[in-house]
């Protein structure tokens, strides 16, 4: 914490001590109750605190839910940050993917790669990439099920990025797959 921060946690503790004092003061009769009210208020107030605390991430989780819908497509609501995220098994893993048209193929952060079953210290990174943040080098692997929804791919193509990649990314060789990609209405729609 720095001093800033200090001063303000002193005067909202100086702000509740005399507010606090002055409702004690005026209320003494019905002590009791006056608890009661105030420990409810209280328990009101952390439970407000702690839904804004958390609301980013119950919209991130709510939002980019995605379901098989008509005809057997699959329907990916927008996120509030605009993006559309699907969430594809890697080898029965489910791994949390952005779905990026910039990107060639699927990409997959170090840690996604790990958890799928590739050891990413061990990879040979001797392709390159080019991306908005310059060349990165990456290496290739190949992904024996790719499920989506009701639908399983094999022996896919993918790559491993050996720069540092927050979130794996869902490129146009996947993309591909589909007969027909659909956007508006606040959704992505893939058919098969």
């Amino acid at each position: 914490m720095d001093g800033d921060q200090i001063a303000r946690l002193m005067y909202l503790g100086f702000l509740v001590l005399a507010i606090g004092g002055w409702y004690v003061t005026q209320n003494r009769v019905s002590m009791g109750k006056n608890m009661q009210f105030a420990v409810i208020w209280g328990l009101i107030f952390i439970g407000a605190i702690a839904t804004v605390g958390l609301w980013e991430d119950i919209r991130r989780d709510t939002a980019s839910s995605q379901f098989t819908g008509k005809n057997g497509a699959v329907e990916v609501p927008q996120s509030p940050d605009g993006h559309y995220y699907l969430t594809l098994d890697i080898n029965d893993v489910p791994v949390r993917f952005t779905v990026d048209t910039g990107a060639s193929n699927i990409v997959l952060s170090a840690q996604d790669a790990r958890r799928v079953g590739f050891d990413p210290e061990n990879l040979a990174y001797i392709n390159q990439a080019y991306t908005a943040n310059g060349v990165v080098h990456i290496a290739l692997v190949t992904l024996d099920k790719v499920g989506l929804e009701k639908i399983t791919d094999r022996n896919l193509r993918a790559s491993v990025n050996g720069g540092e990649l927050h979130e794996s990314l869902l490129g146009m060789d996947y993309l591909n797959r589909f007969s027909r990609i659909e956007l508006g209405g606040g959704k992505l729609t893939l058919h098969r």
